[in-house]
């Protein structure tokens, strides 16, 4: 992992002893989404500090809001960790683990005359708290007796009381200017199961008050968040230093991951979900782990990605191109090379002998001589893409046209000699064309013609049917984030579905998400959810080049 601000902290931390020696990091999602890219950040750099400084990060779960928590979610994270590369050993936590230490740690600050039940509404704690440049004041009920407030704390979790009747509020001071000391709620009533402990509880701690807790109960050394919590962290700290746990974490932040033609908010991720603009959480076109890994994302690339944008303290908005371009980095070097037609027509070599046919050997990876070579058939007929034909070729244009010669790649120079089209609607139905026998590739007399164009090709005796989908970015406004209506910005090319695509048959051999270099096309995978046997459907992960800043593109 790159020099960041945060390493530098921890080796000052080391070299002085501040933490015995010791570097414990975590992880700490809620489990009620999806991760998305943006967590792979957080992932990558706490596991990675863990790794390097050989010490252990936690994966812990954040479950103290039963009402939007899954184990939908729990699975998913877990996979998802797993998948990037990470382990946590026997360090798999869940914040629930604690809500028995929380609440008599809760007791105990109301003991102190540091926590106090209040009995306003919701309405009224908001109204009391002030503003940005006025001071709060103080509840009515800041002064409730020890005797009171336990009655009333052990009440709510009894199941006395109604959801929003009281809370319990830390007693700090309603004047700070920091307005998360102005006496924070640290439980709630909600009577809601949870999906781990079941109705035993109708009171759940908040957040900053859990996750610190959390931290000092875990020995957290280094307690890394995104920059939205900076304002937090004094009641991190307070919450330490009045806990009376034998450990003092610290909290550190950086800035989050925003992400060019990209959305990371949860809950708008979730309208597009529900709204029916993509299929689910794992759509390829989402920014979700998930959505990136059916779509074709490697592992290594996501992790590159992360170690290649690095981490500091700066918001900035990094361009998706940085994303895209570590996939193409990782599949070169790893994806074994294949031959699809996307856009099938007919051509005809009328020279060649009819029911005859050749073997042409095509290598599984040009820079990787041992992975060896695969067998394509050649045939009188053949298909090639319809994009690689004009009949009024255009300046710059060496592919296939009336007249001219290019490579059948692997096999033979064909020369064009006529085409047929529909006379009703003009659409091209049969190219035809004659071979150069001398020339076939791998033979000494492969290069006696030399010709500018260079394009693949099938035989429809031997290539079978695919389905191919064409994804792209979801959004065509570089921000969408950001917004009124960003529905108006969703990008209706994000999806085209190819339903009579050609591919060579050592792709159905395929396991669900392998990834491939489609010569000349890009690099697809075996989509994990819909994909059959004998249905094969390929996902675009990414083009062979970056066609959205390309004035040839779109």
């Amino acid at each position: 992992m790159a020099a960041n601000f945060i390493r530098q902290i921890i080796e000052e931390d080391l070299k002085h002893n501040q933490t015995s020696g010791r570097v414990a990091t975590r992880f700490p999602p809620e489990p009620n989404g999806y991760l998305h890219i943006g967590h792979a950040k957080s992932i990558c750099l706490n596991f990675g500090l863990a790794r390097d400084f050989e010490g252990q990060c936690h994966l812990r779960f954040d479950d103290t809001n039963p009402t939007k928590e899954d184990t939908e979610y729990v699975d998913s994270i877990i996979d998802t960790v797993r998948w990037l590369g990470f382990d946590w050993g026997s360090h798999l936590y869940y914040a629930s683990d604690y809500f028995e230490r929380c609440y008599a740690i809760a007791e105990s600050l109301i003991n102190r005359e540091l926590a106090y039940v209040d009995s306003l509404s919701a309405e009224h704690i908001r109204e009391y708290r002030g503003t940005l440049t006025s001071p709060g004041k103080n509840s009515p009920f800041r002064e409730r007796s020890i005797a009171d407030n336990l009655t009333l704390f052990r009440a709510m979790r009894a199941g006395t009381y109604q959801d929003g009747e009281h809370v319990l509020r830390l007693k700090i001071d309603m004047a700070s200017p920091n307005m998360n000391l102005r006496d924070p709620i640290i439980y709630r009533i909600r009577h809601a199961a949870h999906w781990r402990t079941g109705n035993a509880w109708c009171i759940y701690p908040m957040y900053d008050y859990a996750h610190a807790i959390s931290d000092a109960l875990e020995s957290i050394t280094h307690s890394i968040c995104t920059l939205e919590f900076e304002d937090h962290r004094p009641l991190y700290d307070w919450v330490i230093q009045h806990a009376d746990i034998p450990s003092e974490p610290h909290q550190y932040e950086f800035s989050r991951l925003n992400l060019t033609f990209t959305m990371m908010s949860k809950r708008k991720l979730l309208d597009l979900v529900n709204q029916g603009h993509v299929s689910g959480w794992d759509d390829p076109r989402m920014p979700t782990l998930a959505g990136l890994k059916r779509r074709g994302y490697s592992p290594g690339s996501i992790r590159t990605f992360c170690e290649r944008i690095g981490v500091s303290k700066a918001e900035s908005l990094i361009d998706v191109t940085v994303l895209e371009d570590c996939l193409r980095e990782d599949l070169n070097l790893n994806a074994p090379r294949r031959v699809a037609v996307l856009h099938p027509v007919k051509l005809i070599i009328d020279n060649y002998p009819e029911g005859m046919s050749e073997v042409c050997l095509a290598p599984n990876h040009p820079h990787y001589p041992e992975w060896g070579k695969r067998e394509l058939l050649f045939t009188r007929e053949l298909v090639i893409e319809r994009d690689d034909f004009m009949q009024q070729p255009v300046k710059g244009f060496f592919r296939l046209t009336p007249g001219s010669e290019v490579r059948l790649r692997y096999a033979y120079v064909i020369r064009c000699t006529g085409f047929d089209v529909d006379p009703h609607t003009g659409e091209l139905l049969t190219i035809h064309a004659e071979y150069l026998p001398e020339t076939k590739s791998g033979t000494p007399g492969a290069d006696t013609v030399k010709v500018k164009g260079n394009i693949h090709w099938l035989s429809p005796s031997q290539a079978l049917k695919a389905e191919i989908r064409l994804f792209d970015r979801l959004f065509k406004d570089p921000n969408p984030g950001v917004l009124e209506n960003y529905e108006q910005a969703l990008n209706p090319d994000s999806l085209i579905v190819l339903k009579d695509s050609l591919v060579e048959p050592q792709l159905f051999n395929t396991q669900a998400g392998q990834s491939f270099q489609f010569e000349r096309l890009g690099y697809f995978c075996l989509d994990e959810v819909d994909s059959q046997p004998h249905s094969p459907i390929f996902n675009r992960a990414v083009s062979l080049r970056d066609t959205w800043n390309n004035p040839k593109g779109k």
